[in-house]
């Protein structure tokens, strides 16, 4: 499979399905609590549908694992070699607060690691992706721009969620890396801010999900930069029955 190939598809698809995100945003959207207490609204479901739906008919034998899937159990999925990834609206709290900050993530992960990653930003237009060549690449206004990280040193930029600011051991962290200039920025586009030098470094200590991580910690490897554990190992995919993701290092450094 070539994703280069593929890329023009997605495109297209993310571009439709961020006009129906955007023509219920600013509205009063009917809000659930799933399972895991995070919000879902019917944007999410439409938007997996339309998503799940075309990937069916781009790639017919590849399995597709969505935030909004049915669950799919570890038995039936630890067997996947490939397969899709995908967070039909991530940053759902931010698109109901209004921040603007949320995006579609789709990722391809082979052998527990991703190869691919993809995400679209509705409000600003804007695509990162990478290629087969595992080079990234920024989309916007029909101007392409490839993504290579530049890491400032002082004041360190530091990205953190907007829900994360009272974790402890983030406090921490952030106290122990001596001069910073924090700012707060939700869903999957910290990766690609970072990808694109706008910021330096995102540390994760709170909870998050697999199909949060994939797509734009792809990104950011592509542009030059690094998402590890707290072993210093990168983030494996799809390897138990949760798929909660570890505590993280975001970095524009390799």
């Amino acid at each position: 499979m070539t994703f280069d190939a593929l890329t023009p598809h997605l495109i297209n698809l993310t571009q439709v399905v961020g006009e129906m995100i955007m023509s219920h945003y600013q509205s009063n959207l009917t809000v659930e609590t799933k399972a895991d207490q995070t919000p879902i609204t019917i944007v999410d479901q439409q938007a997996h549908q339309l998503i799940t739906e075309r990937l069916s008919q781009l790639t017919p034998a590849t399995p597709i694992l969505s935030e909004e899937s049915d669950v799919i159990d570890f038995a039936i999925r630890g067997g996947w070699d490939e397969y899709w990834l995908i967070d039909p609206l991530d940053g759902t709290r931010d698109f109901i607060e209004q921040t603007g900050e949320f995006c579609i993530c789709i990722a391809y992960i082979k052998n527990h690691r991703p190869i691919f990653g993809f995400v679209y930003a509705p409000l600003s237009k804007t695509h990162y992706y990478t290629n087969d060549q595992h080079q990234a690449f920024k989309l916007r206004n029909n101007q392409t721009q490839q993504l290579q990280t530049t890491v400032k040193q002082q004041p360190l930029r530091v990205l953190i969620g907007h829900y994360s600011a009272q974790n402890k051991q983030l406090q921490q962290h952030l106290k122990a890396l001596g001069e910073t200039q924090v700012e707060r920025l939700g869903s999957a586009l910290k990766f690609c801010k970072i990808a694109e030098s706008e910021f330096d470094y995102y540390p994760r200590f709170g909870p998050c999900s697999e199909w949060d991580t994939a797509a734009g910690g792809y990104i950011l490897e592509a542009a030059g930069g690094c998402v590890v554990d707290e072993n210093n190992q990168p983030l494996r995919y799809n390897t138990k029955d949760s798929l909660s993701s570890p505590v993280f290092f975001a970095s524009g450094k390799a």
